[in-house]
């Protein structure tokens, strides 16, 4: 429905923003305005301001802004036409009637209201059954699981019973035709179905509802351990898509941007014992995969929603789905957490036996979306030969593809490039990365170590001893061959070919972006060199800011400030203006594959006399 600004400006004319504002957030008069605390963020000096007389809210610690209308849709996560409707209530204005419906409209109309007050009746009496008699067995089950009588009728849970018509005949004597209860889908009916019969027999039910708290359909917990299916839903019907709802999120939307989060579970009773524990939002799909549309609920709700899966296979196969449906639709700010309870522990187990504490430790440790997708991508798999790792390159850069948004598939390119680099460097020369450098404890194969063992210096396969020397190359050599070698890296000066290519490194941080791995393997015969060398590729594997200014900066912090003294007095020749800082691009590439051509062929000269150490 459109609403004409007029409209608007009325409810806004009766409803000053304090009084919208006030009960959520404890305001205190200031001169001509009320300030409060932030309702985005946790602070302890007020910074959000209300000015009654503009009708609009600001608040200055994040930037939020806006009037009665917004502050509703951002703090309960409301659609714009549902939060004019509230307020249209709250301030008496009476909302414009639609054009009257066509015959064919209003008969779909009432036919819609008929199904929502059919399975409004359905829930009350799946509740009345669950405290007669005939309900003792589901009671004792829900008691078996720890719920109290406040909880059980704050999700108003019920129980069908047994036979095949029951719920049938209750609907017939409330006035509801045979034809209603199918399309409510409170029956199983069909042109092959003789009689339709009650789709929920001798089950636990939790009522499903809409954004507005109004039941939609129905999940039921079957209590005959032998049944085919231990949860059944309602199927899909003209008021309920089990695709388009989460289970309590009328009621998380509230707690959710209270608590500037929300968790999504796998089932009923796992949402409903972390409601009663404090978890008040929590949802959960309905007994399918996460789809798109639950996602972009989840955002509505809190930037970046927490899954919370089994640590099982189960669990973590359900969170790789949810990192294909949530990839291309991320946006700046926007994305999923995820956290894994320990295997064969479910929410439900973990609040019993280990109370809010226990979860709590758990969410602290979730995990952003790109170590997760990093980890699905890596698996266990063996990465010890070249075409694989192209492979698995190719893999993630598909992936990456897949993100719609050009700012964060650029972020996510150069934290999986740098996570790649990481690995492929501490790469051993024989059997599976276990994500170590050699001398360091394992670590998780989906966080590659950033450690950096010899005092911080990066351990290249054939370069580990101070001085530049390997143990591998030299470990059979003479004393005097050692010697020679040590006082040829440690101490030699630095080289103008090797200072222009740092320069180039330095004035052109892109090239590291691109041929990080080939920079690494060049040999260079001061360790002057190969010390800057490292710290640069060190700031990328980092993911620093890699512009030219905050590159320096870090080196210099670093205290690399004389190397990049002496490199920057370096005396360019006409040929070497590629290293300069205002070199067009397409030059800086020729240039510096000319000169890394040509430091290559010196180092493989060098290798019979001994410096072999010096390359990758």
């Amino acid at each position: 429905m459109r609403f004409s600004p007029h409209l608007l400006d009325e409810i806004r004319a009766r409803l000053p923003v304090s009084q919208v504002v006030a009960r959520k957030v404890n305001l205190k008069r200031q001169g001509r305005e009320l300030v409060g605390l932030s309702p985005f963020k946790t602070e302890k000096t007020p910074s959000f301001t209300v000015n009654d007389q503009k009708g609009f809210y600001h608040c200055f610690a994040t930037g939020e802004h806006g009037d009665i209308f917004t502050f509703l849709m951002k703090t309960e996560g409301m659609p714009f036409p549902e939060a004019v409707e509230r307020l249209a209530e709250e301030a008496g204005v009476e909302l414009p009637k639609a054009e009257p419906p066509t015959p064919e409209a209003k008969q779909q109309i009432d036919a819609r209201q008929r199904l929502y007050e059919l399975v409004e009746e359905a829930a009350r009496y799946f509740s009345a059954n669950l405290n007669a008699a005939g309900g003792e067995f589901a009671r004792n089950y829900l008691a078996r699981r720890g719920l109290t009588h406040e909880t059980i009728a704050h999700f108003r849970l019920g129980y069908a019973l047994e036979g095949r018509t029951q719920l049938k005949a209750h609907l017939q004597k409330a006035g509801f035709s045979e034809r209603e209860m199918v399309a409510s889908g409170m029956l199983i009916g069909g042109p092959e179905i003789r009689e339709p019969y009650d789709r929920f027999r001798h089950r636990v039910m939790f009522p499903i509802m809409d954004m507005k708290g109004r039941v939609i359909a129905f999940g039921g917990r079957a209590l005959d351990a032998d049944q085919p299916a231990k949860y059944l839903n309602s199927n899909d019907t003209s008021l309920f898509h089990k695709g388009k709802i989460l289970f309590n999120a009328h009621n998380a939307r509230t707690a959710a941007f209270e608590k500037s989060n929300v968790i999504a579970v796998e089932g009923y009773m796992d949402v409903i014992a972390l409601a009663q524990a404090g978890f008040n939002e929590t949802v959960a799909p309905l007994g399918t995969a996460l789809t798109e549309d639950q996602v972009q609920l989840l955002w509505r709700m809190a930037p970046e929603p927490i899954l919370c899966f089994d640590g099982d296979a189960a669990g973590r196969k359900a969170a790789f789905r949810g990192i294909d449906v949530a990839l291309p639709m991320l946006k700046p700010g926007v994305s999923l957490r995820f956290a894994f309870l320990p295997d064969g522990v479910d929410p439900d187990d973990l609040v019993r036996e280990s109370g809010a504490e226990g979860l709590e430790g758990i969410l602290a440790k979730a995990r952003p979306m790109v170590d997760v997708l990093f980890e699905r991508e890596w698996g266990d798999g063996d990465w010890t030969t070249p075409e694989r790792r192209a492979g698995l390159e190719v893999r993630m850069k598909q992936v990456i593809a897949g993100i719609s948004d050009e700012t964060i598939r650029s972020h996510y390119d150069r934290d999986i490039r740098s996570r790649l680099f990481q690995a492929w460097r501490s790469m051993p020369s024989a059997g599976r990365f276990d994500g170590t450098p050699k001398g360091e404890k394992p670590v998780s194969i989906s966080q590659p170590s950033l450690k950096r063992p010899n005092g911080g210096r990066r351990n290249f396969p054939g370069r580990g001893a101070p001085g530049g020397l390997a143990s591998a190359g030299l470990a059979h050599a003479s004393e005097s061959l050692k010697r020679s070698a040590r006082a040829g890296g440690h101490g030699a000066a630095l080289k103008p070919r090797e200072a222009l290519i740092l320069l180039c490194l330095v004035n052109h941080p892109f090239l590291i972006d691109e041929r990080a791995e080939e920079i690494a393997g060049l040999g260079f015969a001061s360790q002057q060199a190969c010390d800057l060398r490292d710290a640069i590729l060190s700031a990328h594997a980092m993911e620093k800011t890699l512009d030219r200014e905050a590159l320096r900066s870090h080196l210099d912090r670093l205290g690399h400030g004389e190397s990049l003294l002496r490199i920057g007095q370096l005396m360019l020749h006409r040929s070497d203006r590629f290293a300069e800082p205002d070199a067009e691009a397409h030059s800086v590439r020729e240039g510096f594959d000319h000169v890394i051509a040509l430091q290559q062929g010196r180092t493989g000269l060098s290798r019979p006399l001994g410096a072999g150490h010096l390359r990758r």
